[in-house]
């Protein structure tokens, strides 16, 4: 039987689970997100408590019982606490600024990248080069940090480009390194 998903969900004070016709939604101070619910997986209210029970013992209810635990449960964090992933930019000229509701990126490029997020998601520049995104839907956030730093991603040469906050960047030697070994 899967770790997880065996593993109660514990409802935090401030949200509530209901199901209803195969949908799960949560609410919760921050905002509400619901989700269809796989066909081979149930989900039981008990309490403050919300457990995730598989309807039979396939490869594949197996598999989707685990995950659909861990998606209830980031739901559950997602609209009491929220998510928030921040990039940094590397590189002489490189920056990014909130114009508006859309995030100005010079990168390099022989122009301006503007990059409007979908709705629930927040993005802030607290200086040119850091951003922090920032919403309640995990899988959300984690796709919009992707896809700003997929305009630049970090070269191997000097690091420059788009990461993650502490993201290690593997670095390879440059040219001089081709001739030191004739």
């Amino acid at each position: 039987m899967s770790r997880v998903g065996k593993k109660p969900i514990q409802i935090v004070k401030g949200a509530s689970v209901t199901v209803h016709n195969g949908m799960v939604n949560v609410k919760g101070p921050k905002g509400e997100l619901s989700a269809r619910i796989h066909r081979s997986v149930g989900l039981e209210v008990k309490g403050t408590e919300v457990v995730v029970t598989r309807k039979n013992d396939e490869k594949e209810t197996r598999a989707v019982h685990g995950l659909w635990r861990a998606l209830i449960q980031n739901m559950v964090t997602g609209v009491t606490e929220g998510y928030s992933k921040k990039l940094e930019i590397v590189g002489v000229g490189y920056r990014a600024e909130m114009k508006g509701r859309k995030l100005h990126l010079l990168l390099g490029y022989s122009h301006p990248i503007l990059f409007g997020p979908p709705e629930g998601i927040k993005i802030e520049t607290p200086s040119q080069t850091n951003i922090t995104i920032s919403g309640i839907d995990k899988q959300l956030v984690g796709l919009v940090a992707a896809k700003i730093r997929s305009f630049r991603p970090p070269e191997p040469y000097k690091g420059k480009g788009v990461k993650y906050e502490g993201e290690y960047i593997r670095r390879k030697a440059g040219k001089a390194a081709a001739t030191a070994a004739k």
